[in-house]
């Protein structure tokens, strides 16, 4: 195990590594000027002074090689002090190129509690609430349960959250004034962002389960376990749902990173602080260092998620190596 997970946090800093790499140099090359969108424009002395600044002159190749720290940085010619950030592998993501004076690790330190929070919720009730209906449709098979159940999935997948969140606010929010709009006011401004964000979660997480379990409840261990007089409900729980959960446990890695590092359409709906415009924004204003920061940040999480998935693929399958 201690080889296993030293093994994957040397494949987390390459692929980190190679994530950023290839993000840097495709919006650099992307069309556009990080220095004069939405601006007046500017003449090219004043250009070429922004990116000494920000150690964006020169190739593209010691560009990326000065951002992730390999290459040292060239000090100042004129003032005799090094450049503004000291590299990615020293752990500092660089300046905002569009939001002056702010450091990256500030404003993902500022945004990613609240992405975290909102997707954390909706991790959980996407889990609990999927497995709970998927179960609860394979054990009532061919059902009006089931039918009601993998009805209401399909209902879920179809409908757009940017449709579901303001139905959500008009109906809790306007209408019937137990919950707040929008914004960050407290615990019970997560239940809207949260709820509408697990929305198409619980449906493939219900659907995956039912599939999963319909298969395992035809083995031959689940007619044993039978056999031998156990109880439906121990049989369920303790032999049929610890096999059948292995595809719904594989499926929680990128859902995961995928929750946790937040969703543009669920904090623009509610106003939330969070760190999911960041992705989108960044590549509009051809900020380079917010886009590669929040890339960072998806991809620990993700090859993190990945990680806690293959733990917990042995602790429910001791069958499975991780070697």
């Amino acid at each position: 195990m201690p080889t296993f997970i030293l093994r994957r946090i040397l494949s987390l800093i390459a692929v980190l590594l190679l994530a950023v790499t290839v993000t840097f140099c495709l919006l650099r090359k992307a069309p556009g000027d990080p220095f004069n969108l939405g601006e007046k424009q500017r003449t090219k002395e004043a250009i070429a002074l922004e990116e000494k600044k920000y150690n964006l002159d020169g190739s593209l190749q010691s560009q990326c090689l000065r951002y992730l720290g390999v290459m040292r940085k060239n000090p100042d010619a004129e003032h005799g002090r090094p450049a503004e950030f000291s590299g990615l592998l020293q752990g500092d993501f660089g300046k905002s190129t569009k939001l002056k004076d702010r450091n990256i690790g500030e404003l993902l330190r500022a945004a990613l509690p609240t992405s975290l929070t909102i997707g954390a919720l909706a991790l959980l009730l996407s889990t609990a609430v999927g497995v709970w209906l998927g179960s609860v449709a394979a054990v009532r098979k061919n059902t009006w349960v089931d039918s009601a159940t993998m009805l209401g999935a399909l209902a879920a997948i179809s409908v757009p959250t940017f449709v579901t969140g303001p139905a959500l606010v008009l109906i809790f929010s306007l209408w019937l004034g137990w919950l707040p709009v929008g914004g960050w006011t407290g615990i019970s401004s997560l239940i809207l962002p949260a709820i509408t964000l697990a929305g198409p979660f619980v449906a493939y997480i219900a659907r995956l389960t039912r599939t999963s379990m319909l298969e395992v409840l035809n083995q031959d261990f689940v007619r044993t376990a039978h056999a031998k007089g156990l109880s439906e409900q121990r049989v369920l729980y303790k032999h049929v749902l610890k096999v059948g959960i292995l595809p719904v446990v594989s499926f929680l890695g990128p859902l995961s990173a995928n929750l946790l590092t937040g969703s543009l359409v669920i904090e623009s709906v509610f106003s939330l602080p969070g760190m999911g415009g960041f992705f989108v924004n960044s590549v509009l204003n051809r900020d380079v260092f917010l886009c590669c920061g929040s890339v960072a940040v998806y991809c620990t999480l993700l090859v993190g998620m990945n990680l806690f998935v293959d733990i917990a693929y042995k602790w429910l399958d001791p069958r499975i190596r991780l070697e």
